[in-house]
């Protein structure tokens, strides 16, 4: 997806990854994190620093059909920030980023 192609963890994510998903519906709260690999077990803290240092997957690509408002979603997010900044664009950074 766009998140993928931002640079954002999901991108990072292999066959063999065990997940967890949490919907809080009283709370309206939820979470998604990697817990294992493979055979080995861990906690979420330990899962967001495996995934900050996988590199990208390497059959990670946009599809040629992607739509270009799509496209460039994504890298508006990766200029601002990412998805994983909040989900809001840095208009400041896009633009220093714009005008080079």
């Amino acid at each position: 997806g766009p998140e993928a192609l931002a640079g954002g963890p999901i991108g990072k994510v292999r066959d063999g990854d065990l997940i967890r998903i949490v919907v809080d519906r009283v709370n309206l709260m939820g979470s998604v994190d990697l817990v294992g690999e493979g055979d080995v077990e861990f906690g979420p803290e330990e899962g967001a620093r495996v995934l900050a240092s996988r590199p990208p997957r390497p059959d990670l690509a946009p599809h040629p059909a992607l739509p270009d408002d799509t496209r460039l979603w994504a890298a508006l997010q990766q200029l601002g920030g990412g998805t994983w900044g909040g989900c809001v664009y840095d208009v400041d950074a896009i633009i220093s980023a714009l005008r080079g």
